[in-house]
């Protein structure tokens, strides 16, 4: 397979319009409910698919429906699901979205499977037959992230495989002392620029970068939503603004930036023309509900570039 994605599947249940909660005891109703599959690894691999790549998905999820769910959804985007393993013990991750009639989102999150995740449920040879491993949602799986992510990047760099990296917000504020271990093992590092700012504690975009880069990382790209990214190797820099779309819900862009920029990078495009196609595939991912539901093929998604 082309890219294997590695990290957290979640199930999202979205109501809406919900202003209120109840008081104890009491009911309120609301008019519309949908489920979507979420989650770094489940976005980005599902993008990457949409997008004509092979993609394969590595993570844990529960021996329940909300898991039927998400093996359904994968294998329905012609996702390779081998790597995905089944707790007996903990249930599928769930989001419940709760939007309000002014469209703000607030989030009831149950970490599930993704916190049983560990180093032991890694099937390597998987790994080592990918071109790719990207590792989506680091700092929210405690048994996995730190130490063991770095284990694995390592070993999928020493098998030839290019490694990428994407975080996600850390709650408990420990940032770069958690990832300071995989960095070195890292080729292309994806995070938003909030998250890259509390993992380096600088500000601007070259500062971050250079710092990043220093750690032997290959290629920083920094995911700044409306203002577009900032992308730099060893020898190039460049800004690559967001393409103009009709937002109707933003949850994903960022994933779907990654598949964008590690689908260009699986064609050997050159730095430019993948940041591009990252950028239009986050600009169409906005345009629909769910997290993938916007995701067009390549032929499509490069036409918001031209």
């Amino acid at each position: 397979m082309d890219v294997l994605c590695l990290g957290i599947f979640v199930v999202d249940v979205i109501g809406r319009p919900i202003d209120r909660f109840p008081e104890k005891g009491q009911l309120e109703l609301f008019d519309e409910l949908e489920m979507h599959t979420g989650g770094n690894a489940n976005n980005t691999a599902i993008g990457l698919a949409k997008l004509g790549i092979s993609a394969g998905a590595m993570g844990k999820i529960g021996q329940d429906g909300f898991g039927d769910f998400v093996l359904q959804t994968l294998e329905k985007n012609s996702v390779d699901a081998h790597g995905i393993v089944r707790d007996p013990k903990a249930n599928t991750s769930v989001t419940f979205v709760v939007v309000a009639s002014d469209g703000e989102r607030s989030f009831l999150h149950y970490m599930g499977a993704n916190a049983a995740f560990s180093e032991a449920d890694i099937d390597l040879e998987l790994i080592k037959k990918s071109r790719i491993l990207h590792v989506a949602g680091s700092f929210v799986m405690p048994n996995f992230d730190g130490e063991p992510t770095a284990n694995i990047l390592r070993r999928a760099k020493e098998a030839g495989v290019i490694t990428s990296l994407d975080t996600v917000w850390d709650v408990s504020g420990n940032w770069l002392r958690t990832l300071e271990p995989c960095l070195p093992y890292v080729d292309i590092f994806l995070p938003s620029i909030e998250e890259a700012k509390q993992v380096t504690s600088l500000d601007s975009p070259p500062d971050i970068a250079a710092f990043l880069l220093d750690y032997g990382i290959q290629t920083v790209g920094l995911k700044m939503g409306e203002r577009g990214s900032y992308v730099r190797t060893k020898d190039e820099e460049l800004y690559v603004p967001a393409y103009p779309a009709n937002v109707v819900d933003t949850t994903g862009a960022g994933d779907a930036y990654i598949a964008g920029f590690l689908a260009g990078t699986k064609m050997g495009w050159d730095l430019k023309r993948t940041a591009e196609l990252a950028a239009a595939t986050g600009a169409a991912c906005v345009t629909a509900i769910g997290t993938t539901t916007g995701i067009q093929n390549l032929e499509e998604t490069l036409r918001l570039v031209q």
